[in-house]
């Protein structure tokens, strides 16, 4: 007879078993995949740390962070709205844990965020100061508006802009993080970097989150599209459409899960229109 197992309902959502995971991180991982699957397709549902073929790391963590917020906020809106004091609307949620979702703020409770990532091989740290900020137990997804000197440098879209607008035919470089050394991105923080044994870190993974992603490229557009440089933005967006599907897969994907009214939302909707028809 097969040797029986106890799994705990917690456990440890790292550890090398499978068995010493505990039964509510197989719980997460799958909740999470099956959200990426919606939003994203079934190669990032079935992806794990970086796996080839899928967007990468960030895309997926920005798209399950924006999904837990708008599940959360529907079931909030479904319930009895009487109860609802206004002044009650961004404090703490005992149950869903401490959440904002408004124009400026996108914020969860560190346990709801780590909950859903790492059964999916996502580390936090890794993410931290690019498109995360941890503070006080609360991890806020960055507003892209936060990212722009990240992207652009102390020169902003204008110098890219004009990088753009002068850019041969068909030839576009887009050079983000300009002020990092050596092309690595900034944020990527060297906590745990040591690789522990047995640990499932793919190569190509640590070689993602130091370049340029497709979510640091949909941000990037979307900042030219706030700075109203509508001829380099379309250079941009050929060059993209060119590149592979995935900058539109995610463009739509984003613009479906931001809230309705917020600033990303607008600038991703005024984005879209702007590709070039095929």
């Amino acid at each position: 007879m097969p040797r029986k197992r106890e799994i705990p309902l917690g456990g440890d959502p790292e550890a090398v078993e499978p068995h010493r995971r505990g039964y509510l991180a197989y719980v997460w991982e799958t909740v999470a995949r099956a959200a990426l699957e919606q939003v994203l397709g079934t190669a990032e549902a079935r992806a794990r740390n970086g796996a080839s073929g899928a967007l990468e790391e960030d895309a997926r963590l920005t798209a399950l962070f924006l999904w837990t917020l708008q599940s959360k906020n529907n079931e909030a809106m479904s319930s009895d709205e009487d109860d609802v004091n206004e002044e009650d609307t961004d404090e703490e949620d005992e149950e869903g844990g401490a959440l904002q979702m408004n124009q400026r703020s996108y914020s969860l409770i560190f346990d709801v965020v780590r909950r859903f990532a790492q059964p999916l091989g996502i580390r936090l740290p890794d993410w931290e100061g690019r498109i995360l900020e941890t503070k006080k137990g609360v991890v806020r997804l960055l507003p892209v508006a936060e990212r722009t000197r990240q992207l652009f440098g102390e020169d902003g879209a204008e110098a890219i802009a004009d990088q753009l607008e002068r850019s041969s035919e068909g030839i576009v470089q887009l050079g983000l993080f300009p002020e990092s050394a050596a092309g690595v991105a900034p944020g990527i923080r060297g906590r745990g970097r040591r690789k522990k044994k047995g640990a499932d870190v793919a190569d190509e993974a640590l070689s993602v989150q130091r370049e340029a992603t497709t979510l640091d490229r949909v941000h990037a557009a979307m900042l030219l599209q706030s700075s109203g440089r509508a001829n380099a933005l379309r250079t941009l967006l050929k060059a993209e459409q060119d590149r592979s599907p995935d900058f539109l897969r995610l463009a739509n994907a984003l613009s479906a899960l931001y809230p309705k009214g917020s600033e990303e939302k607008r600038l991703l909707d005024a984005m879209l229109l702007a590709m070039p028809r095929t």
